[in-house]
């Protein structure tokens, strides 16, 4: 798989150890061959797991299994297995019993109760997954368990990604670091994809829970590439409580947030072909909840991202995305901004506006598309990219 031109520089960074925490990967021959496609990470005792999930009303197995266990006592240590190439979503009966044999191996060979193992699948959807592909490999991946493995955990969980994505923060001295996978199907309707989360942090369930759900609404939920909502997003947050206890709850909210963005940007910036970054803000809205609707309207018209991918300013689709969102809007008080370019006002083309401006504009590979609704003070801000051949070439081969 190309590089995406998108690609943080960088390349993956190199995540601080998180106390408590460690992580195995190995190549089990899901899906894919030669290369590592289920990943192992253990949890100490004491460690708090929360999270979010899809609603997708066609929910995959392992995630309901996660909704339900969820909650649980913290007082003993936990696991999550993850395997990529099969979503194991779709399958029945046979889906469920593929999770809790996994979850009931993994519960033996690691001395963890079942009920606090959590079990992530990602891939094509309505294939059977054989447990034993899992199951056969769980002592040499415990065998295999170091705090210094999240790069190949991250890696191991990819599918249609070009690039492991990574983030991490520290702040009063607690440590915050986590990696997703994410490329394509990508419009969450919670969270998104595959997302893992760690942090050396002391507190208690049901706070941490509250914050994670808060800042979802502000990170993974404000993404898109392609509108469709997987069957098999998950994000789970695990604190060890083997670092300080939170006591300014504000810095590290906003350290989690910067963690949680980074994440869901780099999902983005994978978009399936992408090779454009884009922002979406509207301000001006009747209300935050139409500001949303206006952007994920524009976000995700396949108009407007063919328009961004051919670099052609075409601010008309945005004025046809605004009209469908289903929020309130006047057209004689919108204005639409490329960047620091006033393209259009008061209903009609400013006056200060060329073409030319706005095609040197479109060449970039980060953008930003402003609209101003001019009604009210309801704002948002959401990510997407552009709609390439490359996505089309990608998805018409997925299964092949």
């Amino acid at each position: 798989m190309t590089l995406s031109p998108l690609a943080p520089k960088g390349g993956f960074p190199d995540l601080p150890v998180i106390e408590g925490v460690t992580f195995a990967a190995i190549a089990a021959g899901v899906r894919y061959q030669g290369r590592d496609d289920v990943m192992l990470a253990h949890l100490c005792a004491g460690t708090a797991v929360v999270g979010v999930f899809t609603r997708s009303a066609t929910r995959s197995a392992p995630v309901l299994d996660c909704e339900a266990k969820l909650g649980a006592d913290s007082g003993e240590e936990a696991a999550f297995v993850v395997n990529s190439g099969n979503s194991n979503a779709f399958t029945g009966g046979r889906g469920i019993a593929t999770v809790d044999a996994v979850t009931a191996s993994v519960s033996q060979i690691c001395n963890v109760p079942q009920n606090r193992v959590f079990m992530s699948s990602t891939g094509v959807i309505g294939e059977p997954l054989d447990p034993a592909r899992i199951t056969n490999k769980l002592a040499e991946l415990k065998a295999g368990l170091s705090p210094n493995e999240a790069s190949r955990a991250a890696r191991a969980i990819m599918t249609t990604d070009t690039f492991p994505k990574g983030a991490f923060a520290t702040v009063d001295g607690i440590t915050i670091s986590g990696f997703a996978k994410g490329s394509g199907m990508i419009a969450p309707d919670m969270a998104t994809m595959l997302v893992y989360i760690f942090t050396d942090a002391k507190i208690a369930q049901p706070r941490l829970q509250k914050i994670l759900s808060r800042l979802t609404d502000k990170t993974f939920n404000c993404i898109t590439v392609d509108s469709d909502t997987s069957t098999s997003d998950t994000l789970l947050l695990a604190a060890t409580g083997k670092g300080p206890e939170v006591t300014d709850e504000a810095a590290f909210e906003a350290a989690l947030h910067g963690v949680m963005l980074d994440l869901a940007h780099q999902v983005v910036r994978d978009g399936e072909g992408a090779t454009k970054f884009v922002e979406v803000a509207v301000t001006g809205a009747m209300s935050d909840s139409d500001a949303h609707l206006v952007a994920m309207a524009i976000a995700n018209s396949p108009l407007v991202k063919t328009a961004i991918a051919g670099e052609d300013p075409n601010w008309g689709r945005v004025v046809m995305a605004v009209g469908k969102s289903g929020a309130a809007a006047d057209r004689d008080l919108l204005s639409i901004s490329f960047g620091d370019i006033l393209v259009a006002e008061k209903g009609w083309v400013s006056p200060s506006y060329t073409e030319e401006e706005g095609a040197t504009y479109m060449k970039g590979d980060s953008l930003v598309l402003a609209v101003d609704m001019g009604i009210g003070s309801g704002v948002a801000t959401v990510w997407t990219c552009d709609l390439t051949h490359r996505y089309i070439e990608i998805n018409a081969d997925y299964r092949s």
